[in-house]
């Protein structure tokens, strides 16, 4: 809460204080009882030696003395008033009386003399009041105004603050060309408007998430200059038909008095989804709020100088009129960065990590084929995090590599105790998914193999492509759904059993036996799309295929699927059988070691055994050594140092 919050909710408190205080005044004042004398009966009372106190106020402007006082009967709240004319000698007789019974008498200053205290008697009273009155009024007319403010654009105005230009946005260098002709149009106008050229008037962003929509349209407007107003699809609906439509009204209004100007909208298909579809027809407010959309970018009036940008997961579920010229005009895709912009992006988000001299960021963005942008930055968070909790004073690659196991398959539970069959279980499983991996001509080359529980896994294998591919063959996608059936293989052939750890592996392995027979025509139903992703924008997954064929068909596309799967299990075993000795090797050496690198796996591949304990060493193990006892042995700038310099550094001091 800041001090302005604070203040304003003070002042309600100071108001009903004040007012008690006043009250407690009041009712003081009421339970006074004050009998009015005469001057006859005031001497009769000072002659007679009944008075025990005397206040005389003299007030000049009414030309009188007022007189207060209490008599020796009077109870504790009763008291004397008495008015005597200025003329009248009275003061005289009350200094004689005083002499002769010696009562307490003191005399005030008329009040009204002093213009402050006129003021403070006669006038705050009535501002005290009548600030209250129009406290609480102000208040109800601003909860009457809120209930009225709905239809007022949520678009908020991004500061200059947390400015974003293109040094901040890794990679994405298409994307960046294909916006750039925003900025160009935004600094100067009259270049195209020379030519006689119409800018886009809507661009739309799509992408997966996490690949950095909003960040590259806050780069354009951090790089144009210009005020950016962004808001999320959802904050347009609301419960009242209408409100809606007027906040895009408002919207677009506010735009225009800081034209030139950016909108960006995110996550547009909360609003724009296509009208008239789903099973229980449109819905009345969403709709509005869509025609008022579509009336803005591209209706009678014009927006001159206004680019809205919008971003979305799914642009398949948008209306037509959306997308068509006049609107969205440009559709840019923010894809999965490859490996030079994940390079590029680990660049960025490492700029305030201390990371060790031996972490190389480009062989981490090899190991990371997939990772979107938020993907690395939680990885690079995660490592930190991970050193951190272990006391280091740097993020080694041993915390990388730990990171990236809780982002792939969830944190370690180390916790979770095996039996001793399971644990054989697990070892042989995964195993054979290796050997499998290290066999075939183009699968995929395995970098780790854990029997240590990740989520719901009970262990894992790592595979990464030997390069990066943007398309599969056929023989590549046999070959990855038999590195996918290894595992139940590796289980019958050792133990003439199966468990329920393939579960896992038999989904991933059907669904690219499906995608092959009905999507990608790899089977002996020839070249034929059976299955396409489409339709119905408020229906469930199980509905969104489109399948063009016959029963008789579906029981071919069956058995087409049931060949590839029988093949590739096949091929597993083969290679299983061919190879008992290595997976019994790497099965029994995961049971002892748990974990192992692919360094450690291609050692005892070539030569059956583990290498010693001095070439095991983990670079960041020896480097923490070295380290920690650097700074034991007192040696200055050690944290600086690289290895070498610190073993130096250290002979010397020993």
């Amino acid at each position: 809460m800041n001090r302005k919050t604070m203040k304003r909710g003070l002042v309600p408190y100071i108001f009903l204080i004040l007012l008690m205080l006043g009250v407690l005044y009041f009712m003081n004042v009421l339970n006074q009882k004050v009998n009015v004398l005469t001057y006859d009966e005031l001497m009769t009372k000072l002659s007679n030696g009944e008075v025990t106190e005397v206040l005389v106020t003299p007030k000049e402007r009414a030309s009188i003395y007022e007189i207060r006082g209490s008599l020796k009967d009077y109870e504790e709240n009763e008291s004397f008033y008495v008015r005597i004319p200025l003329s009248d000698p009275v003061m005289n007789t009350l200094i004689e009386a005083y002499e002769g019974h010696n009562f307490t008498f003191e005399t005030e200053e008329d009040p009204e003399s002093s213009s402050l205290m006129l003021i403070l008697v006669n006038v705050v009273p009535f501002l005290l009041f009548g600030g209250i009155i129009i406290y609480f009024f102000s208040r109800q007319v601003n909860s009457s105004n809120k209930s009225l403010d709905f239809g007022k654009s949520k678009a908020q105005l991004s500061d200059d603050k947390n400015k974003v230009t293109f040094v901040d946005v890794a990679g994405l260098k298409e994307e960046k060309e294909e916006v750039k002709e925003l900025i160009d149009f935004l600094k100067n106008p009259k270049r195209f408007q020379k030519l006689g050229a119409r800018i886009p008037k809507g661009v739309l962003l799509v992408g997966p998430p996490g690949t950095g929509k909003t960040l590259l349209a806050r780069a354009v407007a951090g790089e144009a200059n210009v005020p950016f107003y962004y808001i999320s699809g959802s904050d347009f609906v609301e419960l009242f038909v209408g409100v809606g439509a007027s906040r895009v009204r408002d919207m677009f209004k506010q735009a225009k008095h800081n034209a030139p100007c950016l909108i960006f909208i995110d996550e547009i298909d909360a609003v724009g989804r296509q009208r008239g579809t789903g099973l229980g027809g449109g819905h009345d407010e969403r709709e509005q709020t869509l025609n008022q959309l579509l009336t803005e970018m591209d209706g009678f009036g014009a927006n001159e100088g206004i680019i809205v940008i919008a971003a979305t997961n799914r642009a398949d579920v948008l209306d037509p009129a959306l997308l068509r010229p006049g609107r969205f005009d440009r559709q840019v895709t923010v894809g999965l960065p490859d490996v030079r912009e994940r390079e590029d992006i680990l660049k960025v988000h490492a700029r305030n990590k201390v990371l060790s001299d031996r972490v190389d960021l480009k062989n981490i963005a090899k190991r990371t084929p997939g990772f979107s942008g938020a993907d690395l930055e939680n990885l690079l968070n995660e490592a930190a995090l991970l050193a951190v909790r272990r006391n280091k004073e740097q993020i080694t690659l041993s915390d990388i590599d730990d990171a990236t196991d809780r982002v792939i398959a969830g944190p370690a539970k180390t916790s979770r105790k095996y039996t001793d069959h399971e644990k054989e279980l697990v070892a042989y499983h995964e195993s054979g998914h290796a050997v499998v991996g290290l066999k075939l001509r183009s699968a995929e080359e395995v970098q780790k193999i854990t029997i240590i529980p990740h989520g719901n896994a009970g262990g894992y294998t790592m595979s990464l492509p030997k390069e990066e591919r943007y398309f599969a063959t056929r023989s590549e996608l046999i070959e990855q759904i038999t590195g996918l059936l290894a595992g139940r293989v590796s289980e019958e052939i050792h133990f003439g059993e199966v468990s329920t750890g393939a579960h896992n592996d038999f989904e991933r392995a059907t669904k690219i036996a499906r995608a092959m027979v009905t999507e990608y025509g790899m089977s002996d139903l020839g070249p034929v799309q059976l299955e396409q992703q489409e339709g119905g924008v408020f229906l469930g997954r199980d509905y969104n295929k489109t399948r063009n064929f016959s029963n008789e068909v579906a029981h071919e596309i069956d058995i087409e699927m049931r060949k590839i799967i029988d093949e590739c299990y096949q091929d597993a075993k083969k290679v299983l059988l061919e190879n008992q000795d290595l997976v019994k090797l790497l099965a029994e050496t995961l049971i002892e070691h748990e974990t192992l690198t692919k360094e450690q796996i291609d050692y005892l591949v070539e030569h059956g055994t583990l290498p010693p304990e001095e070439e095991v060493l983990d670079e960041d193990n020896k480097e923490e050594e070295l380290r920690k006892k650097a700074k034991d042995l007192g040696i200055k700038g050690y944290t600086k140092m690289s290895l070498e310099e610190l073993e130096k550094e250290i002979e010397k001091h020993q």
